[in-house]
């Protein structure tokens, strides 16, 4: 007999749930996986392919359906407001990742004491992923909104379900492809957007889930100091103007009534985001 919370609709609701952390940034997909309790066994069954493959495949079609059906619904609505009232958006966004920053920082340490190994690891990588992010368009070029970026859209989705706490839209923001990702998505463009993310997915978990899994289990402290440092220089990027990213913010003709709901924003999603981490450690 099918157990109520393992009915296929019951998991495609969940996997509707789990899009917002697909393209809301703040939102972690891995974060939503853990509260509905199916990051264990899709961390197991990416790390262990070939063990109950069959089994496991079928018990998540329905939540790759419902994640499939969530982003088609939900980015129209978060590409109007990104259109019509950017600055409060953003801000938004970026008070939603610092809400779960005591939470992943808590995460670090977990295993053990905080040394100062780690904090050079953190402040390492805060520099130079910062540095690397802000100049990559002078220095690789605009990632163009092709085929080929959105692999490796797809491809940070996907980090962003193996590692609970990383939210990779705010990565996609500064990449670029964020807004077009969103614009293909309320097109239905299958073949240009879903499909090339999907690959981006699926090739990203072959390759990282176990990888990931031993470098956590292995290094746990040195990984999350370094996943910490990159969140904190994106979530700074995210507020700060940059001339030569497509979807940087942009402050011009800002008046003071916006500045003030920005702030609102960002305090409310500082909330949001502690809330959803607190839920992350009681049923992860």
């Amino acid at each position: 007999m099918t157990n109520r919370q393992d009915h296929p609709i019951v998991r495609f609701c969940k996997g509707v749930i789990i899009a917002l952390g697909f393209i809301l940034p703040g939102v972690s997909g891995g974060v939503l996986a853990a509260i509905l309790g199916l990051y264990e066994r899709l961390l197991n069954f990416m790390a262990h392919f070939r063990q109950n493959f069959r089994r496991d495949f079928w018990y998540f079609v329905p939540v790759g359906l419902g994640g499939i059906a969530g982003v088609a619904l939900l980015s129209a609505p978060l590409e109007y407001l990104l259109a019509h009232w950017q600055v409060i958006v953003l801000w938004g966004f970026a008070g939603a990742i610092v809400g779960t920053l005591p939470a992943l920082m808590h995460t670090a340490n977990a295993h053990t004491p905080r040394d100062g190994v780690d904090w050079a690891w953190f402040f390492g990588t805060l520099l130079l992923s910062g540095g690397l992010l802000y100049f990559m368009s002078d220095l690789f070029g605009t990632l163009p909104a092709n085929f080929g970026g959105f692999i490796v859209a797809g491809a940070l989705i996907a980090l962003g379900v193996l590692v609970p706490g990383l939210s990779p839209s705010n990565l996609l923001l500064i990449l670029g492809l964020f807004t077009p990702m969103l614009t293909g998505f309320k097109q239905l463009n299958l073949l240009g957007v879903y499909l090339p993310i999907a690959l981006g997915a699926v090739l990203a978990m072959a390759l990282f889930s176990k990888a990931m899994d031993y470098l956590i289990r292995r290094f746990h402290s040195r990984v999350y100091h370094f996943i910490l440092g990159i969140v904190v220089a994106s979530t700074i990027l995210i507020l700060v103007p940059n001339p030569h990213a497509a979807e940087s913010i942009s402050y011009a003709g800002v008046t003071p009534l916006t500045l003030g709901l920005s702030a609102v924003a960002g305090l409310l999603g500082i909330a949001l985001g502690y809330w959803m981490s607190r839920l992350e450690v009681k049923y992860k």
